[in-house]
C-alpha cells in the first residue's frame, strides 16, 4: 500500500482578490508566497498563500473572482479547512479575531479545542493547537512566529457516499483510522503538517460550487517519480486519473473520487522559489511561459492587490 504524508494545498474560490488578500495575509499573517494566474482561465489570479517558505502542507489558493456568486457547501467538498498554530496561541487568536471583529465559536472535538470561523467570503476555517509542524518565521504585525498559523491542521470532507470516501482513504490513500465522535471518522497520516483528515459519516445534501467554496484538496507526492506511481496506482484502483499536468511549482493529477470530491495529487518539488528568490516570493506577478506574451493585457485585466498593514484594516 501506498501511503501519502497528508494534505500539498487546498484551493477554493472566493470573491473579490483584494478582500482575499486582506484576510489571509494581513488578518491571519500567511505569507502570499505566489501571484500568478489561473492556468486555465488566465483571466484569473491563482494566489498562494502558506507559511515562510510556501511549504507543502501549508498551502492554501485561491480563484478569486470579484462578484461571482456564492456558492453552497455540501457534498462533494472540503467543508472545514483547519489550521494549525502553536500550542498555547489560541488565546492570541480569540483576541485578534476579536479585534478585526470576526464572530467565532469555540468548540471541543477529539480532545482538543477549536476556534470556527468564516472568512470574509464564507469559507469555513477553523483555527487549533497541535505540537506537531515547524514554526512559521513569517511576521506581519503582531502575528510573530510564537502564534503564526504553522500549516493545515488537516481538513473535514462532505461526502455523498461517506463508506466508500472512506475506505479510499483508508485502503488506497494509506491513512490510519485513529477515532469517531459526533458524526465524525478521524484519520490520519504519517506527515507532521496537514496530517488529519475528518469525514462525516452521513451525507449533507448537494453543494454547488462558487464563492465561499473549496474547488478541492491535494494530497502530497514525494517527487516525481512517485507521482507517476501514484497515477499509476490510482487507476489500479478503479478510479479515472488525469494525465500529469505541470503548474509550474508542482506537478499534478486529478480524480474524482466515489463520495463526488476533487482529489489531487501534487508534487513537493519544485516549490516557489524556482522563479524568484525566497526573499521576493509573491511581490511580482509570475507567469508560465505560455503565458508570457499577453503579460501587458493581463496586467491591464487583473484587479489590482497589494498587502495592507493590519493597522489598516481596522
Amino acid at each position: 500500500m501506498k501511503r501519502t504524508k497528508g494534505i500539498h494545498h487546498i484551493t477554493a474560490i472566493v470573491g473579490h482578490p483584494q478582500e482575499n488578500v486582506d484576510f489571509y495575509a494581513s488578518v491571519l499573517g500567511l505569507r502570499l508566497v505566489k501571484k500568478t494566474i489561473n492556468f486555465d482561465d488566465p483571466g484569473t489570479y491563482h494566489l498562494y498563500f502558506g507559511n515562510e517558505g510556501g511549504r507543502p502542507g501549508s498551502i492554501i489558493t485561491f480563484f478569486p473572482w470579484a462578484g461571482a456568486y456564492q456558492g453552497k457547501v455540501g457534498d462533494g467538498q472540503v467543508g472545514v479547512t483547519s489550521y494549525a498554530v502553536p500550542k498555547g496561541a489560541l488565546s492570541f487568536w480569540e483576541e485578534r479575531l476579536g479585534k478585526f471583529h470576526i464572530s467565532f465559536n469555540k468548540t471541543e472535538r477529539f480532545g482538543e479545542t477549536y476556534l470556527t470561523f468564516d472568512d470574509i467570503h464564507g469559507l469555513h476555517l477553523e483555527l487549533v493547537e497541535r505540537e506537531e509542524g515547524t514554526k512559521n518565521a513569517w511576521s506581519i504585525g503582531d502575528v510573530t512566529p510564537e502564534v503564526a498559523i504553522k500549516g493545515f491542521a488537516g481538513a473535514t470532507l462532505l461526502s455523498s457516499n461517506p463508506g466508500q470516501t472512506m475506505n479510499l482513504l483508508e485502503k488506497v490513500m494509506g491513512y490510519e483510522k485513529i477515532g469517531e465522535e459526533a458524526g465524525l471518522v478521524r484519520y490520519k497520516s504519517f506527515g507532521d503538517i496537514g496530517n488529519i483528515i475528518e469525514v462525516k459519516t452521513t451525507t449533507s445534501g448537494p453543494g454547488s460550487m462558487g464563492v465561499g467554496t473549496v474547488h478541492h484538496i491535494a494530497f502530497r507526492a514525494e517527487d516525481d517519480a512517485d507521482h507517476l506511481e501514484w497515477q499509476s496506482y490510482i487507476r489500479e484502483h478503479g478510479y479515472g486519473v488525469t494525465p500529469v499536468r505541470d503548474r509550474n511549482y508542482f506537478n499534478a493529477i486529478y480524480f474524482r473520487e466515489s463520495g463526488q470530491l476533487l482529489f489531487e495529487i501534487a508534487t513537493d518539488p519544485p516549490g516557489f522559489a524556482h522563479d524568484e528568490s525566497f526573499e521576493t516570493m509573491g511581490l511580482e506577478l509570475k507567469l508560465p511561459e505560455q503565458y508570457e506574451q499577453y503579460r501587458e493585457q493581463l496586467n491591464q485585466t487583473l484587479i489590482p492587490i497589494k498587502i495592507k498593514d493590519p493597522e489598516q484594516l481596522l
